[in-house]
């Protein structure tokens, strides 16, 4: 496994502002994870920059993935689709594209424009969902029947970060359930194996924390 420089960059940026974190925290899952990753903390307007610049290497990573609309779904989609779109328009390089987005309301207007769809209209297009992690999959699967129901197509997802961790009742991660169950590719910036790999590399203090991380995932680890 190779660490790209964004990837190393992007951690290194989410352990200095408080977004992926060590010691002992207890998951709604009842597991005692040795890490967590609060994508809440991109809280200022440098830190968004940032994230939008890591989603589009993500993004750009994968030439594979044709799409017309990148879609936020509400509510921590919504900052992170409209800082990629605009991370991906100004790159500065053979990545540069002026792309459409979109999110959803959590409630339709009845007023105005209407509906639950703010931004480009999905109908029709393929359709690129930007979120922070996925955990159980609900949220995706949520934006999966607004993107069906709007009579457009998933092309893919990209989150921050693949825990590979496990479901309670599957051996498959909820990433690997969704790309298996809907054929659907979904990208993230970084995987837990990647965090491991840094921290290895760095030594010291972070390099101890990668022992506690490598036992938690031979034990909760996906297939």
């Amino acid at each position: 496994m190779v660490l790209e420089q964004y990837q190393r960059d992007f951690i290194s940026f989410a352990i200095a502002d408080g977004v992926l974190s060590f010691g002992e925290f207890t998951l709604k899952s009842g597991r005692k994870s040795p890490y967590f990753f609060n994508a809440g903390k991109f809280n200022s307007g440098a830190s968004l920059a940032k994230i939008g610049q890591y989603y589009a290497a993500a993004i750009s990573s994968r030439p594979d993935i044709e799409f017309d609309i990148v879609f936020g779904p509400a509510y921590k989609g919504i900052p992170l689709c409209a800082t990629t779109v605009i991370a991906l328009a100004t790159a500065g390089n053979e990545s540069q594209r002026d792309v459409l987005y979109s999110f959803n309301r959590k409630e339709a207007k009845d007023h105005g424009e209407g509906g639950s769809i703010v931004g480009a209209a999905l109908k029709g297009r393929r359709i690129l969902v930007v979120d922070d992690v996925i955990t159980a999959g609900t949220a995706i699967r949520e934006s999966m029947d607004i993107i069906r129901e709007a009579g457009a197509t998933l092309a893919g997802v990209v989150v921050a970060i693949d825990r590979q961790e496990k479901g309670r009742d599957s051996s498959l991660s909820a990433i690997q359930e969704i790309e298996r169950q809907h054929g659907t590719p979904v990208v993230a910036v970084v995987t837990l194996g990647n965090v491991v790999e840094y921290l290895q590399e760095q030594g010291g203090e972070l390099g101890a924390m990668a022992g506690a991380m490598e036992a938690y995932r031979r034990e909760y680890g996906a297939e």
